[in-house]
């Protein structure tokens, strides 16, 4: 994917390139706002070989794949796409916010974060991800139904998901690596009266397929014991430098205050996805970018023109309408002619006389 050429100003701008800020933007483009999307790359979408969970989205389609679809459909609307980093922000007196990238600067009147965490990873040795390490619990459970599977770490998260592990297969072993436990005596009881087999030794190697899929995990006792896959549960570093740096509110989590719309508690600023609470799911956080462009088209509207306005500066004349840049609406103008233009006919055609 070429990066578009960047204006020095748009309405939207987009941090983070993920499921979230793709239908933020896209929703945003065609509903007729000037729109770029600047994205360092990577993420936890782009980490998935497979895809599961999204309905009309097969899974055989990579989390990269995936993502430059979709970039490709919000460039085909008329948005603007940039390989960048954004690493501060501010707010300019006339209420718009400055970002400031690493070989780019924009100004907008409206910022979406779509900027996501980082899992926290555990000290090696681990299998592949994808291959026998799994980070969605809601995303790969189905795949382990009646086969071995190993939960990782030592809080309450990683004593609940050993539970409901058991919800798939008999055969949960709860992974601890030699630190102490530190889910509550509440807790203890529960696990204790549910068959999951708890391992405080920790992992000294690893054994893998032909296939590179985990085959079993050898503990330094000596212990061999067979795993399909599992999963790491050490918690998430939540990506709210920019955020913080507007003055957004944050919860106790770490995670982005927001309402239903995804908008933060500074004017002007939105937050989607895994950087927002909710559950970490492709289809939750294409919601949450539908509604979060959706929330942000009634503030920079320009139609209907309140009456105080109306009052002040006049009635809307013919000549003030469309309420859309000149920049988006020839671009929509490109993209609804050929989305109207015919097939072209490529195969020759023959007659009754050959």
């Amino acid at each position: 994917m070429t990066d578009s050429e960047l204006e020095s100003e748009y309405e939207v701008a987009v941090v983070g390139g993920g499921p979230a800020g793709l239908t933020a933007a896209l929703y945003t483009t065609r509903l007729g706002h000037d729109t770029v999307v600047i994205n360092r790359g990577g993420g936890r979408a782009a980490m998935m070989l497979d895809t599961h969970n999204v309905i009309g989205v097969t899974e055989d389609v990579s989390g990269n794949e995936f993502l430059r679809t979709a970039q490709q459909q919000v460039q085909a609307y008329g948005a603007d796409y940039h390989r960048d980093f954004v690493s501060d922000a501010e707010r300019l007196e006339d209420g718009r916010i400055r970002l400031g990238a690493s070989d780019a600067e924009v100004v907008v009147d409206h910022v979406v974060l779509a900027t996501g965490f980082s899992d926290v990873k555990p000290d090696p040795p681990l299998p592949r991800t994808g291959r026998g390490l799994h980070w969605c619990l809601h995303c790969d459970a189905y795949m382990f139904v009646d086969q071995p599977v190993w939960v990782m770490g030592t809080g309450e998260a990683a004593a609940k998901v050993a539970m409901i592990m058991l919800n798939f297969t008999d055969e949960v072993d709860l992974l601890t690596r030699g630190d102490e436990p530190e889910w509550s005596e509440e807790t203890d009881r529960q696990l204790a009266a549910h068959p999951v087999d708890i391992i405080h030794e920790d992992v000294a190697e690893i054994e893998k397929g032909e296939d590179g899929w985990l085959e079993a995990l050898v503990f330094e006792d000596g212990r061999r014991r067979a795993y399909r896959g599992g999963f790491p549960m050490y918690g998430s570093d939540y990506n709210t430098d920019l955020a913080e740096q507007l003055g957004v509110e944050l919860n106790d989590d770490g995670t982005v205050a927001v309402d239903d719309h995804g908008h933060t508690s500074v004017e002007g600023v939105s937050a989607v996805g895994d950087v927002v609470p909710g559950h970490n799911q492709i289809p939750v956080a294409m919601g949450q970018g539908a509604k979060a462009g959706i929330g942000i088209h009634y503030r920079l509207r320009e139609y209907p023109r309140p009456l105080d306005e109306i009052e002040s500066e006049g009635e809307v004349t013919t000549d003030q309408v469309p309420g859309i840049s000149g920049r988006m609406r020839e671009r929509a103008r490109e993209h609804n002619a050929d989305a109207a233009a015919p097939p072209v006919e490529t195969g020759e055609t023959s007659s009754a006389d050959d």
